[in-house]
């Protein structure tokens, strides 16, 4: 496994590409979560150029779809995105990437089996879009009670939250789809070990990793999360899972909330590496 620098850890401190990608590699990280739209700005060969000259790589990059996509939005404003996505995917591919992430809904506007059905079919066509540079998808699953809270302007039906039900999406919608496990909603979402074991490596996309402190499901905020080993959760046991398993690829620090404002960004990457180096050690996998 290595460690990636996410833009959680400099958010709102005005470091922009390529400078973020500096940042990792003065600051010890193998790896950088980057992002397509301001590599192409760059144009391709200064981007290969600059992940070789800092040694480092391109881990994962956001599916460039634009919102209310790919869940949302007509089926032929989707259709009409696939084209782009295309390039976008070959491009990511030729800089050395091929693993991008999107955000599962926890929540539906239209029952479980319904959505489920809708979200299987446009992943499945993201899925052969993707499949022709050779890059993979992660669902990331939002395990936390916050975000399935009912709201009066938005009724809502819940839909997915954990790992088991995320993997079990991914496996219809191709071989290149997969999960991105987030050790915060895993562990929100009252996720295990087990469940960890019981998925396929070549199915877990990329990790988040952050910690969590005591706290009543019903109270939690996305945005209260610690570093790693500040917290409860069984990160130890999580990384050596992951490890069983033989998972060996990117796991990036996000400890939303956990960073001040005063705290620069340098200092910042510094810490999210150092406690989850730390971490990592304890369970034997750095």
């Amino acid at each position: 496994m290595f460690v990636s620098l996410n833009g959680a850890i400099t958010a709102g401190k005005n470091v922009g590409w390529p400078e973020f990608a500096r940042l990792a590699a003065r600051t010890g990280y193998a790896a950088v979560d980057w992002s397509i739209a301001s590599a192409q700005a760059e144009g391709l060969e200064r981007t290969r150029a600059l992940f070789a000259e800092l040694n480092i790589r391109p881990a994962i990059a956001n599916l460039p779809m634009s919102r209310p996509l790919p869940f949302g939005g007509s089926a032929a404003i989707f259709n009409d995105a696939l084209p782009k996505l295309a390039d976008d995917a070959a491009f990511s591919a030729a800089a050395g990437c091929r693993a991008m992430m999107v955000v599962l809904p926890p929540t539906g506007p239209v029952p479980k089996d319904e959505y489920r059905e809708q979200a299987r079919d446009r992943v499945a066509a993201i899925s052969e879009v993707l499949r022709k540079s050779d890059v993979r998808l992660g669902l990331e699953f939002l395990g936390v009670p916050q975000f399935r809270i009912p709201r009066p302007d938005a009724p809502s039906h819940p839909f997915i939250w954990t790992l088991p039900e995320t993997l079990s999406l991914a496996q219809a919608c191709g071989a290149n789809i997969g999960v991105v496990l987030d050790a915060w909603h895993w562990h929100h979402s009252g996720g295990t070990r087990a469940d960890i074991l019981a998925a396929e490596a070549t199915r877990i996309v990329h990790v988040h990793v952050s910690d969590a402190k005591p706290m009543a499901p019903a109270d939690v905020r996305d945005d209260m999360r610690v570093m790693p080993g500040e917290g409860t959760i069984d990160l130890v046991g999580f990384f050596q899972a992951l490890h069983t398993i033989g998972y060996a690829g990117g796991v990036s620090p996000e400890p939303l909330g956990r960073i001040p404002a005063s705290m620069s960004a340098d200092e910042a990457a510094r810490l999210a590496l150092t406690t989850t180096i730390a971490v990592m050690k304890k369970a034997g996998v750095a």
